[in-house]
């Protein structure tokens, strides 16, 4: 049975308007050659293979269902509890293999000692064996040649993938020459060569690890990717319409509107935003809490904490764009094409859609990207604090906050955190150079 989400509907809809926003620019040139300066840097064109592969995982992870019980005769169709989606279907191997405690890094025996009876009976207190890491090996002294093996029958795969991608960019270069293919096979080459052999091996061995509770960590970090893209898409669909608005609004009409919308905004800053997020998220989990009848499953409810944690976000992020907004349209409303329209008599609302939006497009356009990385980070924090998604949500920060007692350990658990940081690291970087990108393609000042 299907199981809509309120995000995973934001989530299509969102990459829906940007299939759309693609089609409007290609038909219009004074978009599309912006965007073809972006897209001549191999910076961008790396960075967005990276943010479409984070992107694939995140709508995999948008279709969720519930899968039907065992039906049983004159009795109505029943459907189980759990809401899985469909990166869970394709991780199934992951999903349900879980270790008693911690485990590291393609491990055959667990990371916590425990008490073991040997064959004669006898009792001792050594690292058992794992129940799915290694499993399948009679002999752990083959280890070694195992990993060697299974790791290079997936970089085997990922090298036949690579040779088809090559296929098809040559055939795409001679239609679009000046795009850097090179740098965007490298990149493809980089993920290949490292998502080859992490699945091949993850069939027989836990490839980073397990948590506290068993937990395959490589799991953990694939579902969380969807956690951060909705955080860093649907928070930039709330801040927009309320940053845009109120910032043209402001460098328009002057006077008294100017003034109470910088009150505004002004106070909104004055108020300590972590505090401002964490009373918002509470009285929303107390309503949730009081109200367990309108969430049939977990999911649901967790995904409602998570849609008002990006609507929080988004209320709250909206000042640095109205500021910048607001500086730029007090400009463009002094310009000699403003003032004509105003001697002709055009309407105030005609203005601002036909002359002031567009002229301030690449300034939403480079804020928009560019925020995307912050708000990543931002969720990381507010998690890490307990403010955040709910626990039972899985994004990085929820991991590195289950990681701040591992790094106490002794010897030191070190693998969660090394993991929601790579992951992290590897998303925030992407977003950060693709933004770069688009600030000097949308810059009317840099021609590259």
């Amino acid at each position: 049975m299907p199981v809509v989400l309120a995000t995973d509907v934001l989530i299509w809809l969102l990459v829906l308007a940007g299939i759309g926003y693609i089609v409007y620019c290609r038909r219009h040139p004074h978009l599309a050659v912006p965007w073809s300066r972006v897209f001549r840097s191999p910076a961008a064109v790396a960075s967005l293979v990276v943010l479409s592969a984070y992107l694939v995982l995140g709508l995999l992870d948008s279709l969720h269902y519930r899968t039907a019980l065992e039906r049983k005769e004159g009795v109505a169709a029943a459907y189980s509890t759990e809401v899985l989606s469909v990166l869970d279907t394709a991780l199934v191997r992951l999903r349900g293999r879980g270790e008693k405690t911690y485990s590291a890094p393609l491990a055959t025996r667990s990371f916590a000692k425990e008490q073991i009876e040997l064959p004669d009976g006898r009792q001792t207190r050594d690292f058992p064996r794992l129940r799915f890491g290694g499993a399948h090996l009679k002999n752990e002294a083959d280890w070694a040649g195992d990993v060697a093996k299974t790791a290079a029958t997936g970089l085997l795969a990922s090298a036949l993938v690579f040779l088809v991608l090559c296929v098809l960019a040559g055939y795409l270069r001679k239609r679009a020459p000046a795009i850097p293919w090179g740098a965007a096979l490298a990149t493809l080459a980089v993920l290949l060569f490292l998502f080859g052999p992490a699945a091949a091996l993850c069939t027989h061995y836990h490839v980073l690890g397990t948590d506290k509770v068993g937990q395959d960590v490589f799991y953990l970090a694939l579902k969380s990717v969807r956690t951060s893209l909705v955080i860093g898409m649907v928070t930039t669909l709330v801040l927009l319409p309320v940053g845009i608005a109120l910032g043209t609004m402001a460098g328009y009409f002057r006077g008294w509107i100017d003034d109470m919308i910088q009150y505004v905004y002004t106070t909104l800053n004055s108020i300590p935003g972590v505090l401002l997020i964490a009373a918002a998220v509470l009285m929303m989990q107390v309503y949730i809490d009081l109200h367990p009848q309108l969430f049939p499953t977990a999911v649901q409810r967790s995904d409602l904490r998570l849609l008002f944690l990006c609507v929080i976000l988004g209320l709250t992020s909206w000042t640095g764009l109205a500021r910048l907004l607001r500086g730029e349209t007090l400009k463009l409303s002094q310009l000699e094409y403003i003032q004509a329209a105003h001697a002709f008599g055009v309407s105030d609302a005609r203005v601002l859609s036909r002359h002031i939006l567009p002229n301030v497009a690449h300034i939403v356009i480079i804020t928009m990207v560019m925020d995307f990385s912050g708000l990543v980070l931002a969720e990381a924090v507010l998690s890490y604090v307990g403010v955040g998604v709910d626990p039972s949500t899985n994004s990085f920060g929820t991991m590195i906050n289950a990681a701040r007692l591992e790094m106490s350990r002794e010897p030191v658990v070190w693998w969660s955190l090394a993991t929601a940081f790579t992951f992290m690291f590897a998303l925030v970087l992407a977003a950060n150079l693709f933004a770069d990108a688009v600030r000097d393609g949308f810059d009317p000042r840099v021609r590259v």
